[in-house]
């Protein structure tokens, strides 16, 4: 028997019910800027109805990437769905709950300078051509001690390795903690455990459609980021914080749902690798766009300190059944669980923009019917720079300034986000690379300044 979906008027309901039973006070209206920075405004429960019928106003010309000053009235319109009382604000007696919003227009249109908008219109193009997307990120993250100011240090709360028990210090107890807190707000979680460097941690939830992926890898962010601070920790999405180490990585797995057929996209039991011609052809578009969108998975000046050889990131345009060193992997698991894994993407990335390029490019693949490169079986990173040459295989952008030039040269990035988004976007990391290029930085000043 099919289960209908709730209504709108029984979603507000149950959400009323439990703000009395939980006693709310307090609502956060959450979203997020163009770079993926979750915001809010916070409102008393004892406006529930305004809230619900997407009366809360903001500016937008505060918000990076959104409205100038003459056009800054934004609104905020709550998915229902959302909706989560925050674990660490329950008291006796009191609490705090929030909703993940998109934005609107005064005259009830979305925002186009949105992320959750850009995404909700990739999802809608897809639905178009017949399919649902389905995306599973693994966001790893850092664990880091604070000073006496509660300033963020590198010293990291524990020495352990990959899936190593670690009873020494907090990194256990902290994970467990991330795991309730997103446990009471309904994520399903799958996995948990130590990374491969030193304080690098990573807990898995399971996939869903791309919004939800996308509001749950944000949301996932903001409690980590919060219960980490609750045992006097720092913990960062931040690619690459200690030379020398693995960086972080946030894995996307990626498939898509032929509404039609009722079956999973990407598998055909006939063909060798169990793929079907759709996967192959999706595999092609991300090889084909990952150079010109590696800027929106990829987003920070550090995220390139990632993607060299030696740390199990991939910086090599190749794909394989099997192979972690290549940049796309197929898992083992066929059937319904039939899915790619792009291994490029980083935690610093904006999930909703992350999401909608990487589906953009793949159904580009689609669209234009390309054929995928044959699979790259062979430890990439054990081979020398002549067999890497003769395979063909190429490098991604080594830098933020080359992505940046590629994605705005591109039209795969115009297509996923929308002019008002690109535009915003390719200005504000043009803006940080020129930063970071003027800048002088401890290294120069240790090579130089006694030398000349």
């Amino acid at each position: 028997m099919t289960v209908s979906a709730p209504t709108r008027e029984s979603l507000i309901e149950t959400i009323k019910e439990t703000i009395k039973a939980k006693n709310v006070e307090l609502l956060h209206m959450q979203f997020v800027d163009i770079e993926g920075t979750l915001k809010h405004v916070t409102v008393t429960a004892e406006q529930i109805d305004q809230v619900v019928d997407g009366k809360v106003m903001f500016d937008g010309s505060s918000i990076t990437g959104y409205t100038p000053i003459n056009r800054s009235d934004l609104y905020l319109a709550p998915d229902l769905t959302t909706f989560a009382v925050l674990p660490w604000t329950v008291e006796d007696g009191y609490s705090e709950a929030r909703f993940l919003c998109s934005v609107t227009n005064p005259d009830g249109s979305d925002f186009e300078g949105d992320p959750r908008n850009v995404l909700k219109k990739t999802v809608e193009r897809a639905k178009e051509k017949g399919y649902s997307i389905n995306v599973g990120p693994e966001l790893e993250f850092f664990l880091f001690e604070t000073d006496e100011y509660g300033q963020p240090t590198l010293r990291t709360q524990d020495v352990g390795g990959y899936f190593e028990p670690s009873p020494k210090d907090l990194g256990e107890r902290v994970r467990l903690e991330i795991y309730r807190a997103l446990k009471m707000m309904n994520f399903t979680i799958e996995a948990s455990h130590h990374e491969v460097a030193i304080g690098q941690h990573e807990i898995n939830f399971k996939y869903a459609d791309a919004l939800g992926s996308a509001d749950a890898a944000t949301t996932y962010k903001w409690v980590v980021k919060t219960v980490a601070q609750q045992f006097g920790l720092h913990a960062t999405f931040m690619p690459k914080p200690l030379a020398g180490a693995n960086g972080s990585g946030m894995h996307t797995n990626i498939s898509l749902f032929d509404v039609e057929k009722q079956e999973n996209a990407f598998y055909d039991e006939s063909d060798e690798l169990g793929l079907s011609k759709t996967a192959y052809q999706f595999i092609a578009g991300l090889m084909e766009n990952v150079k010109d969108f590696v800027a929106v998975t990829n987003p920070l000046v550090n995220s390139y300190k990632r993607l060299v050889p030696g740390y199990e990131a991939p910086c090599y345009i190749a794909w394989s059944a099997s192979n972690r060193s290549a940049l796309i992997r197929i898992p083992a698991t066929r059937g319904a669980g039939t899915r790619v894994e792009i291994r490029c993407p980083d935690p610093s990335a904006n999930p909703y923009f992350a999401f909608a390029i990487v589906a953009t490019a793949g159904l580009d693949g689609i669209e234009r019917q390309l054929s995928a490169a044959p699979a790259v079986d062979a430890d990439i990173f054990a081979m020398d720079v002549a067999e890497i040459e003769e395979r063909g295989i190429e490098n991604l952008p080594t830098n933020l300034e080359a992505a940046i030039d590629r994605f705005e040269a591109g039209e795969i990035g115009r297509r996923a986000l929308g002019e008002h988004s690109f535009s915003e976007y390719v200005a504000l990391k043009r803006a940080e690379y020129d930063e970071f290029r003027t800048t002088v930085h401890g290294w120069e000043v240790s090579a130089y300044q006694a030398k000349f």
